[in-house]
């Protein structure tokens, strides 16, 4: 099956390295964003899918503007390929493109549709507190995610799962899934399924808005929060900034989920709960691990940290190293 493939960051790799490793498909192509001038020096760098069709005699195309330039499209025309592959490509593709390949363009979507269309379900999935995600994979049509469902597989996500693991395991399921899909395609044995639009809901880009942690809202709120947008989460710190990057809720309920090694916190459950204070106030300082933090509803532990200008670093070493002090307010501009 000849496979033109459409992605850019290291979530549409996966997909990519399977359709190249395997025997029953020819990769013709692959298109992804421009390169990007980053960091200091300002070099452009190549996307993650890029980096890896370089590897391989196929020709790459990076148009500014897809549906605009002609002469991309004009070599996806002459392609005659099977079928067109996308994953995260971050354009829009136009009807024309869309209906170029004899078997359609399908993509490979990080959720259960019709949950979470848009450019981020991973991280609105995780930021909601669900437990369970997935991949659908669909005959893609002009609007947002909104094409014929072909096949799904799901995944659990775990209490203290960040939207990085989750991406990765959901990256290698679309992989084993697109494979799948392609070939009961080929073999005439997958109905496509329209999605119910009533039951759709959105992810949107993540703001810098959604970063800022409002210490009112409760403890697993803020906690699913700097899961889902890891590690960008941040807080005001003595007129600083300070990033959260993991955390533990101090409830009884999520405690054991965490597992070995974190046996103090079980001990200390009882004396911690009988504490109050203020959104945001330090309340506690459990020795080797960090500061305990009251929410608007609940404790929240900071276990890993990132003061600014400086590499993440432990809560207890945030406590050391700021001699961090009971009744200290985190997000007040004092």
């Amino acid at each position: 099956m000849k496979v033109v493939f459409f992605g850019t960051p290291q979530f549409a790799v996966p997909t990519l390295q399977k359709l190249l490793d395997d025997p029953n498909f020819e990769v013709i192509g692959v298109v992804t964003q421009p390169d990007k001038r980053r960091g200091r020096g300002k070099q452009l760098i190549p996307s993650a899918v890029k980096k890896v069709a370089l590897n391989h005699p196929i020709p790459i195309w990076q148009p500014k503007r897809i549906k605009k330039d002609l002469d991309t499209l004009s070599q996806l025309k002459n392609a005659q390929a099977d079928a067109f592959v996308v994953v995260a490509y971050g354009q829009i593709l136009s009807k024309e493109i869309l209906e170029m390949p004899k078997l359609g363009s399908i993509n490979v979507h990080g959720s259960i549709l019709p949950q979470y269309r848009g450019a981020a379900p991973i991280q609105w999935s995780i930021y909601n507190g669900d437990r369970q995600t997935g991949i659908t994979t669909m005959l893609m049509d002009e609007g947002m995610d909104t094409g014929a469902m072909l096949l799904t597989a799901y995944t659990n996500i775990n209490l203290f799962d960040n939207a990085h693991q989750i991406a990765e395991k959901l990256a290698n399921q679309g992989a084993e899934l697109l494979i799948e899909t392609l070939q009961k395609l080929q073999n005439r044995e997958i109905k496509a399924i329209a999605q119910d639009s009533e039951k759709a809901n959105y992810a949107p880009l993540i703001n810098k808005e959604d970063y800022i942690i409002n210490w009112s809202k409760s403890a697993i709120e803020i906690h699913n929060q700097i899961r889902g947008f890891y590690p960008n989460c941040l807080t005001n710190f003595r007129g600083d900034t300070l990033k959260i990057i993991v955390t533990i809720p101090l409830n009884s309920t999520y405690l054991a989920e965490l597992g070995e090694g974190f046996e103090i916190l079980e001990k200390q459950q009882n004396s911690l709960t009988s504490l109050t204070g203020k959104p945001g106030e330090v309340m506690s300082l459990i020795k080797n691990v960090g500061p305990v933090i009251q929410t608007g509803e609940g404790l929240l532990l900071l276990k890993e940290i990132q003061r600014s200008g400086k590499k993440v670093q432990s809560g207890w070493d945030l406590v050391n190293g700021t001699h961090l002090a009971l009744g200290e307010i985190l997000g007040s501009d004092a």
